[in-house]
């Protein structure tokens, strides 16, 4: 059976707005992207680190009940479990700051081995981290070469701009990796100064043949050698953006795997199969905008389950 995994980090977001705390939860942009998916019921596995305390056996339960497979997770005695306070500012984006204490021996375990056509999301800071970065290269790359399909969201805030000059090599090199990038307008400006979708193609394509770009309002435009095409958004008013990008992955991955949408087909489909993968991202997206939720409510996941 096909199967979905997410490498990335995990954290405990504590949400203030307006100075007061409004939601506690688990967070990490993976983690937030395969909970969403468990709760439709796809194959998930989750492939990260925690520790082995009050916080980490918090987040273990909700991944277990939520149909997160955390076979792959290093459970780590000597730290604590990273946390993330989120202060959302009059348009509910949300700025933070971290507490971390992590294991001297990161992602301490034995890696799946991803076959053809399985589904692997990867990105954000986690996936250039140096002390994880060999484990990292070696997972996704075998996972290309086996078929797999990949996604890479940079999720290159401006926070990190002034490590650009060392991490971008880095950020290139996952990207010629991958079967797809996905990214927002803010990710591509930073990395590359791109201010236009067909800019951030230009530099993506040499080294990825397939470029999703999001930019919020404005709407989501794909291109591929084969396809360049521009799809609406949904006009609404968020509670939080914090896990919209998250869960726009968790659409496309989750229509990828409802269509059965194999690596070599994302290059050569045209508008109709990507209008299904994107609008499902979409809805995935301002669902979660609309709550102080991570991820898609259990009533929007048992809707989306009883219409498939």
């Amino acid at each position: 059976m096909r199967k979905i995994y997410g490498i990335g980090e995990t954290v405990f977001d504590i949400i203030f707005k307006n100075g007061k705390p409004q939601a506690a939860k688990p967070g990490g942009a993976m983690l937030n992207s395969i909970v969403s998916l468990g709760r439709v019921g796809q194959p998930v596995h989750f492939i990260s680190e925690y520790a082995d305390d009050d916080v980490g056996s918090l987040i273990d339960s909700f991944l277990h009940s939520n149909g997160v497979d955390t076979s792959f997770v290093h459970h780590y005695r000597d730290g604590k479990t990273k946390l993330a306070l989120a202060f959302l500012n009059e348009r509910n984006d949300a700025s933070y700051t971290f507490y971390e204490k992590y294991s001297e021996k990161r992602l301490d375990i034995e890696l799946p081995g991803i076959a053809g056509n399985d589904i692997l999301l990867c990105g954000s800071i986690y996936a250039i981290t140096d002390e994880i970065r060999d484990k990292f290269r070696s997972l996704v790359g075998a996972a290309y070469r086996n078929g797999a399909i990949v996604i890479y969201d940079p999720n290159f805030r401006s926070a990190h701009r002034h490590e650009l000059d060392r991490l971008k090599p880095l950020i290139v090199e996952n990207m010629s990796m991958v079967s797809l990038v996905r990214g927002s307008d803010e990710d591509f400006s930073n990395i590359f100064g791109a201010a236009t979708p067909d800019e951030a193609w230009d530099a993506v394509k040499n080294y990825c043949k397939c470029l999703v770009y999001t930019a919020n309002a404005e709407g989501v435009y794909v291109r591929t050698g084969k396809f360049s095409g521009r799809f609406p958004v949904k006009k609404l008013t968020p509670v939080s953006t914090i896990g919209a990008g998250d869960n726009f992955n968790a659409g496309m991955m989750a229509a990828i795997y409802i269509n059965e949408i194999e690596k070599d087909q994302l290059e050569t489909m045209g508008e109709e199969m990507w209008s299904k993968v994107i609008s499902m991202g979409v809805d995935f997206a301002s669902e979660v905008c609309m709550s102080y939720d991570n991820y898609i409510s259990e009533d929007f996941a048992q809707r989306l389950k009883n219409g498939i």
